[in-house]
């Protein structure tokens, strides 16, 4: 194969890419396509998808399998370039538009309506800009974003495939996150209203999804009947019993790097960003402040709830619906979309993940101190490449381990296993150990290692 063909065949991608995204921005401006039929939107997800595969796979075909590094510091759009700022400011605004002006988006909104009507059995009429404002929202807004999410991780899903194919677990970890992402983070919950049931997202739970705790939503899904019922009791198994369960097992890459849709879509549209990441220590001060205390937060909104149920509101009023209405803002919609994603191209992939995910904090407290996965190091092995540490995405500085032989036992460990995968020697390898107690010096005590990391 000639040495110029990859850049050719990206470059006809790109040209699909582009196609795609001119269709979203007539539409965008209000150019109905096609009529807003079915037509209009193939003609802007078929170039978008397809040249988006071919651009992200092109790269990489014909070249011997392994990580490749070669322009990763130097390309403007992965080292906080014009490119990164550009598109930081693009994917911020678009998420502000999802939540706080989706007038704006009638356009795309219509675009979406032939794909909403087939997978929801509903048939709205078209959108208008007055119609939006005057609602506030629009059911089709997530269902556009739910799709462009979706698109975005199956696309760059393929890239993720082929940079790391020399990976078996990088392969079998793509596939999941983009699996559960396109059935049970997209489709499902759009069949579910075609059969007349709620819309309900089986791979979130609480505190992720806390709506799936609060009493009020509990006693609404118990009174749609059997597939209710069903759910109610999954979301409160799965956050209850079930996750401490498989982290004890497994640590958090079960969920974080193998079903979480945020961490999916970290891991593939946001891999070109991974090693922006900070490593310092400052970073890692307000990480540990940060996460823990958006998990304080939700579990006393989660109690006030449930107190001002208790009480039949007559107690606390109108407060638990004031807290839950600030969190949601807060957290849910700025911490989570507009900085959580917006920033990957400047901050890097996991800024959410890292710093504020509450199902990230709880799984890290489990991984750190009851969990059996560790990263065991070979520190004889390893010649200080540094490649373990640019490719952490969480910020662990994992050479300092590697370089003195022990084990990486760290809250914020999400086991993508990128770095085992970017090392040369082999020094890192991902395991379950057969107990928790022998990961680190009173890891046999976590109840008082848990204490003196506390007082630390």
């Amino acid at each position: 194969m000639s040495v110029r063909t990859p850049d050719a065949v990206g470059a006809i991608g790109a040209v699909g890419v582009a196609l795609g995204l001119a269709q979203m921005g007539a539409a965008l401006l209000g150019a109905p396509m096609a009529g807003y039929t079915g037509a209009g939107l193939a003609l802007c997800l078929v170039p978008l998808v397809v040249g988006g595969l071919i651009r992200a796979v092109a790269p990489y075909w014909g070249t011997t399998p392994g990580i490749k590094n070669d322009g990763v510091h130097h390309a403007p759009s992965q080292s906080r370039g014009w490119p990164a700022w550009l598109l930081g400011v693009v994917i911020t605004a678009f998420y502000c538009a999802v939540y706080w002006a989706p007038a704006q988006l009638v356009g795309l909104m219509n675009l979406v309506t032939p794909l909403y009507a087939a997978l929801t059995g509903k048939a709205p009429a078209l959108a208008t800009v007055e119609g939006v404002r005057a609602a506030g929202w629009d059911p089709r807004q997530w269902f556009l974003y739910g799709l462009l999410y979706t698109v975005a991780v199956v696309v760059m899903g393929a890239r993720m495939a082929m940079r790391y194919r020399h990976s078996r677990y990088q392969l079998a970890r793509t596939a999941s996150v983009c699996f559960f992402q396109l059935t049970f983070g997209f489709l499902v919950p759009q069949l579910l209203q075609a059969f007349q049931q709620p819309e309900f997202y089986f791979t979130y739970f609480w505190p992720l999804k806390k709506e799936y705790l609060f009493p009020s939503d509990l006693r609404g899904l118990v009174e749609q009947g059997t597939l209710g019922v069903f759910m109610a009791y999954w979301g409160v198994l799965m956050a209850l019993v079930a996750v401490p369960v498989l982290t004890y097992f497994y640590g958090k890459r079960w969920y974080c790097s193998w079903v979480c849709g945020c961490g999916g879509l970290a891991e593939t549209a946001g891999d070109p960003w991974r090693h922006l990441s900070s490593k310092s220590l400052a970073a890692w001060r307000f990480e540990r402040w940060s996460i823990h205390g958006v998990l304080v937060l939700i579990t006393l909104t989660t109690g006030l709830v449930w107190a001002n149920s208790a009480a039949q509101g007559q107690v606390l009023g109108h407060a638990s619906s004031t807290a839950t209405h600030w969190y949601g803002f807060l957290v849910g919609a700025v911490l989570s979309g507009v900085v959580g994603v917006g920033f990957y191209p400047l901050l890097g992939t996991r800024v959410w993940c890292r710093f504020f995910c509450p199902q990230a904090a709880i799984l890290g407290l489990l991984q750190r101190f009851f969990s059996r996965f560790r990263i065991t190091t070979n520190g004889g092995q390893c010649i200080s490449c540094g490649n373990c540490s640019t490719y952490c995405e969480m910020g662990i500085d994992v050479r300092a381990y590697a370089q003195r032989g022990a084990n990486i036992v760290r809250a914020s460990c999400v086991g993508c296993g990128v770095c085992a995968a970017v090392c040369p020697r082999g020094v890192l390898r991902l395991e379950n150990g057969a107990t928790s107690g022998d990961r680190f010096p009173l890891s046999d005590k976590p109840l008082h290692a848990l204490m003196e990391a506390l007082r630390k």
